[in-house]
């Protein structure tokens, strides 16, 4: 096969949770700065970023060490209060029959996020991702790797799978997720959109082979060309 690995961005993807963090950023913003976040500030500063760069933004100064760990368990405490009253928290549609499928076609997978570790083990904890998935081998946000669209999450994930960037596809919901993916010289790059191919991927068309609307249809043929 030409493609004999996939990683996984989680939030939006694995999971469809990115009204939620919405929700969380602009209450904790207003609890900081006594504002919400603004639509262009969600898109083009929050989304896909890590916790360190948003707050580094949010407060106007860098934000490291013990304030930083503060900051991101008091967004990501409303995040999980938020997510958990949900109906609809649970894997995206088709997650679950393309990662038996995988399994079953011994196809190398595993998540790049830029979720934090207490959110990583709240997924673990509600979600049945141990039927797939490993927690050691995942890529999380570990304070240590700069945030999208720098290209080391999804280099780490590449090393994790031990495979070279441009044998792996990557599935993305995110502009900015998209851009690291090219810049980690991802092989191909499979855009997860809830109607195809929208205005949302314009300015990253020519990275995206391919466009879906859910996990399941990605199949065989997307690993042989």
């Amino acid at each position: 096969m030409k493609y004999s690995g996939i990683i996984f961005d989680f939030n939006g993807v694995i999971l469809w949770d990115s009204e939620w963090h919405d929700e969380a950023w602009r209450k904790t913003s207003k609890e900081l700065i006594g504002r919400e976040f603004s639509d262009e500030e969600m898109h083009n500063l929050v989304h896909g970023r890590t916790n360190k760069d948003i707050f580094t933004f949010l407060l106007k100064r860098e934000i490291a060490g013990e304030e930083l760990e503060m900051l991101t368990q008091k967004k990501e405490t409303n995040y999980r209060s938020i997510a958990i009253s949900k109906p609809n928290f649970k894997l995206s549609p088709g997650t679950v029959e393309l990662f038996d499928f995988l399994k079953a076609n011994r196809i190398i997978f595993t998540i790049a996020t830029s979720s934090e570790k207490t959110n990583v083990d709240f997924f673990f904890k509600n979600l049945p991702l141990e039927n797939w998935f490993d927690i050691n081998k995942i890529v999380y946000d570990n304070g240590k790797l700069p945030g999208k669209p720098a290209p080391d999450i999804y280099l780490k994930a590449a090393e994790i799978i031990k495979l070279p960037p441009g044998m792996c596809i990557v599935v993305e919901d995110a502009v900015s997720g998209i851009r690291l993916a090219h810049n980690a010289g991802i092989g191909k790059i499979i855009a997860l959109g809830s109607e195809g191919k929208n205005k949302k991927f314009e300015q990253v068309n020519d990275f995206i082979n391919r466009i879906i609307t859910r996990l399941d249809q990605i199949t065989i043929v997307d690993f042989e060309n």
